[in-house]
């Protein structure tokens, strides 16, 4: 076509298209079926979680961050708790930071599951859909089994966590480690050297370190632009400074090595687990004060302190003397961090979630300039948004 008769298209892709993962609208600007522009639209699961957290004192906020990023939701509760922690002075006892790591990365490793799962099947690959969601099914299991909910535990306290871990947890953890192993392998030869899944994700999406640092991306989407970030060894919290483990990066920054990263991020998680597992001892699972842990139900029944303790907790909540803090974490998507402004009052006057999904949503455009509308399928599945992370 001549400059004079050039014309493009505008098409709506979502927000009900289940390849956006979610409420996403994208306008996209065709010629023919050449992506010219690209407009995310976004505000379709908006939940106000963060103004309604300003309502209500710091303990009853738990049931929220879970809610957010919903697939990793262990990894939620973690970087909230921290931001609080931080804000008081104080951290956990050793045995609950140990248990927290190993439920925060067993949520790394379910929400990859979720990831490679629904990619594949955006492609066409249903059996490793139902090969990750089989071993998933084995991790919600267990999550059940600590805090008798598969999805928004609940399970993080301020200074510790609600209880301690049933009997035959780590027996169950073990036993999955063992076997996961093989179902990795078992994905990589359905995927890695699959000429179909190659030629769809090679080449597909790519972002520059330069692009992928401009637009705020972390997590392995800028770890696939071979950008070496990771908040558990950048920032070490929770003890990761104890462990030792590989950060894989890419040399490509295309949608394949994102794919290879994160299945590398799940044998790294495997590895952390067996030492957590080994480094686990006996112990309080919450900072032994009055006035931020709930006393142990026993002690209700002959103390009435005890009482007094427990009702002026639940009804009023802790108050964190005036300031401000961030506390961050490294979620399934990058670089999870909570902003809590304290003015002393038993209500956080500000909390900010700084949202991995949101900030990687934004390189999207960059990813599928000049590719064709299939391609946009590939690239949103290797970003791994989560549009609860997105709108917030």
């Amino acid at each position: 076509m001549s400059e004079l008769t050039r014309e493009t298209l505008v098409l709506n892709m979502g927000p009900q298209h289940p390849a956006t993962h979610g409420v996403l609208r994208l306008l996209l600007e065709l010629e023919g079926e050449v992506i010219l522009g690209t407009e995310p639209v976004i505000g379709y699961l908006h939940t106000g979680f963060e103004k309604e957290m300003e309502t209500r004192t710091y303990h009853q906020n738990i049931v929220f961050p879970p809610r957010i990023e919903y697939l990793a939701t262990f990894i939620e509760e973690q970087a909230y708790v921290l931001a609080v922690e931080k804000l008081l002075g104080i951290r956990a006892p050793k045995r609950a930071e140990t248990i927290r790591l190993i439920l925060a990365e067993l949520s790394r490793i379910a929400s990859h599951l979720v990831w490679l799962g629904t990619s594949a099947i955006d492609l066409n690959v249903s059996s490793v859909f139902m090969y990750c969601f089989r071993d998933r099914e084995q991790i919600l299991d267990m999550f059940e089994m600590v805090s008798g909910q598969r999805m928004m535990h609940g399970y993080f306290r301020i200074g510790g966590l609600q209880w301690d871990l049933p009997a035959g947890f780590t027996d169950h953890v073990r036993t999955f480690l063992d076997g996961f192993p093989a179902s990795i392998d078992e994905f990589e030869t359905l995927l890695t050297d699959n000429l179909i899944w190659r030629q769809r994700t090679e080449g597909v999406g790519v972002l520059t370190a330069e692009d992928a640092l401009r637009y705020g991306c972390t997590g392995p989407v800028l770890r696939g632009s071979g950008v070496d970030y990771d908040v558990r060894k950048a920032f070490p919290y929770g003890g990761y400074e104890e462990y030792a483990f590989d950060v894989p990066l890419g040399e490509h920054g295309d949608s394949f090595d994102r794919y290879k990263i994160r299945l590398e991020e799940m044998r790294q998680s495997r590895r952390i687990i067996l030492q957590a597992l080994e480094r686990l001892a006996d112990g309080p699972i919450a900072v032994d004060d009055r006035k931020i842990s709930l006393p142990p139900r026993p002690e209700l029944v002959r103390s009435m302190e005890a009482v007094i303790h427990q009702f002026k907790l639940v009804s009023e909540g802790i108050n964190p003397p005036v300031g401000e803090v961030y506390a961050a974490v490294e979620s399934p998507r990058g670089e999870k961090g909570y902003y809590i402004v304290s003015d002393g009052s038993n209500r956080p006057t500000r909390v900010r979630v700084r949202a991995p999904s949101f900030s990687n949503l934004q390189a999207l455009p960059v990813m599928v300039y000049r590719r064709t509308i299939a391609d946009v399928v590939v690239v949103i599945a290797s970003i791994d948004i989560v549009l609860g992370d997105v709108d917030r």
